[in-house]
């Protein structure tokens, strides 16, 4: 079978003086054309970092990142990405950052005010297209980073804590926003979160991840209708399964300290003892 996207064995460390620190391990997964994929885990755990390696914008240390079987090796033109902090050029307007990509590739200046106008639309900031980030709520700034990341045309838009830096009110209303996107571009989407019920609420497919150095614990399906009602018993289901899945990773990584801490206590004891 052919993926859009896949990771192989994907690692990442980190140089330190007290030598190499491994962030993520082993880490495999493949995503189908038009899936849209959660990626949990416990805070820290290298989430963000894997995205940004999907995205071409850090490299693995080993193993390998494919987009439709050719290696990612740099920002990809087909794959785009929306930031948990905006990432707005605080100087352009709204429509100079939705069309920023669009003028990287050379767009034609005609063709670029159609798109821009047009993916706007679609984010709900038609008519603001002459505002400065400043005079923007934070709901609106993600919008716009949503219309940027959809103007480029790509194939897969992976998505950092997207609604973790708006209000949950705004939050909820993005959501829905973006599963329709989602449902009238059929273009593949992968969100990180820390959200466990925007998690499944959304996704098609929610990648688990354990504790630093991250490997896949369990990589669920979910197969529930949209929209998704959070009172159904099966969504609860789903939420309660990922729930225990990530306390039984920070039960044992609260219980490896102890051990550490244990251990270090009596390396301590045997000196005094020696002294």
């Amino acid at each position: 079978m052919s993926y859009q996207m896949e990771l192989k064995n994907v690692c990442k460390e980190y140089d330190q003086a007290k030598g190499s620190m491994p962030a993520i391990q082993d880490v495999s997964f493949a995503l189908n054309r038009g899936e849209f994929a959660c990626v949990v885990g416990p805070s820290g755990c290298g989430k963000s970092t894997l995205l940004k390696m999907a995205a071409g914008l850090d490299t693995p240390t080993s193993g390998e990142i494919r987009f439709c079987g050719e290696p990612v090796t740099g920002p990809h033109p087909k794959i785009s990405m929306v930031f948990q902090s905006f990432a707005l050029f605080p100087w352009r307007t709204v429509a100079g950052n939705v069309e920023y990509g669009l003028e990287a590739q050379g767009i034609p200046r005609a063709e670029r005010v159609n798109s821009v106008q047009k993916y706007l639309e679609m984010v709900g900031l038609a008519g603001y297209s002459d505002l400065y980030p400043k005079q923007l709520s934070g709901g609106m700034k993600q919008r716009v980073g949503i219309a940027r990341a959809l103007a480029v045309d790509p194939e897969v838009i992976l998505m950092d804590e997207a609604f973790s830096a708006i209000d949950e009110f705004t939050a909820e209303t993005l959501r829905e926003e973006v599963a329709d996107i989602h449902a009238e571009t059929e273009k593949t989407f992968v969100l990180v979160t820390h959200n466990l019920v925007e998690a499944v609420e959304l996704a098609d497919k929610i990648i688990v991840l354990s504790a630093r150095p991250a490997r896949v614990k369990k990589i669920m399906d979910v197969d529930l209708d949209r929209p998704r009602d959070k009172t159904h018993s099966e969504f609860i289901h789903v939420h309660r399964s990922i729930f225990a899945l990530l306390k039984e990773e920070l039960e044992t990584t609260i219980a490896r300290h102890r051990v550490k801490r244990i251990s270090e206590f009596e390396k301590l004891s045997d000196l005094e003892a020696q002294s």
